[in-house]
């Protein structure tokens, strides 16, 4: 007797245990109404899903991403960007979605770096960079060219759609990117400001103008250098300003007895009268004594002025004006 209730036991055990474990080689599907980018994946299993989304889906995916800037298209084929779907991956997705989800967003990727360089290369072809305003100076005027603005693709805002839109089968891959506007760096304002203040000499013709705002403002006569010792020509700066300066005698053969020596400001043997703008080596604008010699060549390489001149202009020029000589 007590075999038999063993044995019962037993082939009870035996039945629960088939209840709970699936059958060897039982395949689960896809729920119906389970679809992925309109491809219907009803009661398929993964292989079968991969295998239609490769057949319906992968060939839509094809087409080329068109960005249109500066009124051209510019295509980026999916080849260049390396797209690629992961049949496999999105059937799974499929099969394990939660209650209640009848479709799923496919596996695709693309190479990031490939828009990236794609919409760089777009960029340096549609894009123009801004001129930026200039000046030419002559003894006699000062001739302006104005600004212009620059445009540009946003290159950051263009990635981000493309790459949003690459991954979208829903998306008509099609990306408008407007033009921006680069502004120069220099402009008229800025000209006017940097050149407010600039000095020309003419030595064949013996005068300074003065420019203001990138306008003529007045003229003076002047003296400049000697034959031997002529006044430098080129572009200079003014270094520094001085009432009533010290003479500060170079050591040259001109200068006789006095030459290596410092003549006092206002010393009557000073030939450096009322004021004084440095421009370079020794060289600058003051005011003579030598009334007659305004007109000639008769310094050593300064540029002389009547004192009521020099003193007339020495406000008005600030450290660092530019000064064209000629």
């Amino acid at each position: 007797m007590p075999r038999r209730p063993l044995a019962l036991l037993v082939a009870l055990s035996a039945l629960l245990l088939a209840l709970t474990v699936p059958a060897t080689g039982q395949v689960r599907t896809i729920r119906p109404g389970m679809s992925a980018a309109g491809v219907d994946l009803s009661g398929l299993t993964v292989p079968d899903a991969a295998a239609r989304l490769d057949q319906q889906l992968a060939p839509r995916l094809q087409g080329p991403m068109v960005l249109g800037a500066a009124g051209r298209p510019w295509p980026l084929t999916m080849a260049e960007a390396k797209l690629k779907l992961d049949s496999t991956r999105t059937a799974k997705r499929a099969l394990y979605a939660k209650a209640g989800v009848t479709t799923v967003a496919p596996a695709i990727t693309h190479s990031r770096a490939a828009v990236r360089d794609f919409v760089t290369r777009v960029a340096a072809r549609v894009g123009k960079a801004p001129k930026n305003a200039a000046i030419k100076i002559t003894v006699r005027h000062i001739f302006r060219e104005k600004s212009h603005n620059g445009r540009a693709l946003p290159i950051d805002t263009t990635r981000a759609a493309i790459d949003a839109q690459i991954d979208d089968p829903a998306a008509p891959r099609k990306v408008h990117a407007r033009l921006v506007r680069v502004r120069p760096r220099v402009t008229f304002a800025n000209l006017a400001r940097v050149y407010n203040t600039v000095l020309t000499i003419d030595r064949p013709n013996f005068k300074l103008r003065l420019f203001k705002g990138l306008k003529f403002r007045k003229g003076y006569g002047i003296a400049v250098g000697m034959a031997g010792l002529e006044t430098p020509g080129g572009f200079y700066r003014i270094q520094d300003k001085q009432v009533n300066p010290a003479w500060h005698v170079p050591n040259s053969a001109w200068a006789g007895a006095l030459a290596g020596q410092v003549i006092p400001g206002g010393a009557p043997n000073n030939p450096l009268k009322a004021r004084w703008m440095g421009i370079a080596n020794g060289v600058g604008i003051h005011g003579t004594a030598e009334d007659w010699s305004i007109g000639t060549r008769a310094s050593h390489g300064c540029i002389r002025m009547h004192v009521s001149d020099v003193i007339d202009l020495y406000p008005r020029v600030p450290v660092g004006s530019p000064v064209l000589i000629r």
